[in-house]
């Protein structure tokens, strides 16, 4: 059941897809459509390849999440071949088409136009997670008054490669390290659902760091191996400018990346056993 605020307020997904796959290259589609398992497809007799962003699309589905903003580069058609109006999932979705992108927030800003007065729901096509319930889970937190965005917690497979999240007894962010050498903290953030505040703070960051604002935060090649902005940057901000970020976290979780090849090696093991597998 829906709470207070998704009630008063549409809940649209936001799916950035215009990464360029370098570590996988070279591949014979975009990585977000690339098959690694198998199941029920609905309106299809029988079972049918998954392709990666499948298992994503699934977990929004699931939280009611009905309409989505796929942001996609130039020449990466096989993805709006594929899946189409949505209608295949129960959904519909929409293509940004970009040039270029200084980074997963710049990506996901250029859908700020139609989703700015909404609650946006995030989640990475190439990341497969368990269980198939965090998205309403969080919608369930972020229904809480004053809070302005939840993230999903999972034990992290490495610390140094990924945003580490500080929280206190009341499952409230105190800070976030990006990529530490060296950490106690254990959860690191997947997924994450906000309301209109952060898509505005998230809006107005860029805009600052366009007119050469936020020196430091560009071309940081400790935090991203290309120079990009990841979206821990502008959380990490928005922490510091008091907007009521917390979590929900999940212990058990699992997930796999397949921006690897290693990763991606163990992907059709992971989407079709319980366990979670070791990635290197």
């Amino acid at each position: 059941m829906r709470g207070r605020l998704t009630q008063q307020k549409e809940v649209v997904a936001v799916i950035p897809a215009a990464g360029r796959s370098l570590r996988l290259a070279p591949l014979p589609c975009s990585k977000e459509v690339l098959p690694v398992g198998f199941g029920p497809i609905p309106g299809i007799q029988g079972t049918r390849p998954k392709v990666v962003s499948h298992y994503l699309l699934e977990c929004l589905r699931k939280a009611g999440i009905r309409k989505g903003y796929v942001v996609i580069r130039q020449g990466k058609w096989d993805i709006p071949a594929y899946w189409g109006d949505g209608e295949i999932l129960g959904m519909d979705l929409a293509y940004v088409v970009i040039e270029g992108s200084s980074g997963p927030p710049d990506t996901i800003d250029r859908a700020y136009p139609f989703v700015k007065d909404k609650v946006v729901a995030l989640g990475f096509p190439d990341i497969i997670f368990r269980p198939r319930d965090v998205f309403a889970k969080l919608l369930a937190r972020l229904d809480r008054p004053g809070v302005d965005v939840v993230l999903a917690l999972f034990p992290a497979h490495d610390a140094n490669a990924m945003d580490m999240i500080d929280i206190d007894a009341a499952s409230r962010v105190r800070a976030i390290h990006l990529k530490p050498r060296t950490t106690r903290l254990q959860y690191a953030w997947l997924c994450a659902v906000w309301t209109p505040v952060f898509t505005e703070f998230l809006h107005q960051f860029l805009r600052q760091v366009k007119h050469g604002g936020r020196t430091g935060v560009v071309g940081n090649r400790r935090i991203d191996a290309q120079g990009d902005i990841p979206v821990g940057v502008v959380l990490k901000e928005a922490v510091k400018a008091k907007l009521k970020v917390e979590v929900v976290t999940f212990p058990t979780g699992r997930y796999i990346d397949i921006g690897t090849p290693s990763a991606l090696s163990l992907v059709r093991r992971f989407v079709s056993h319980s366990r979670p597998l070791p990635q290197s």
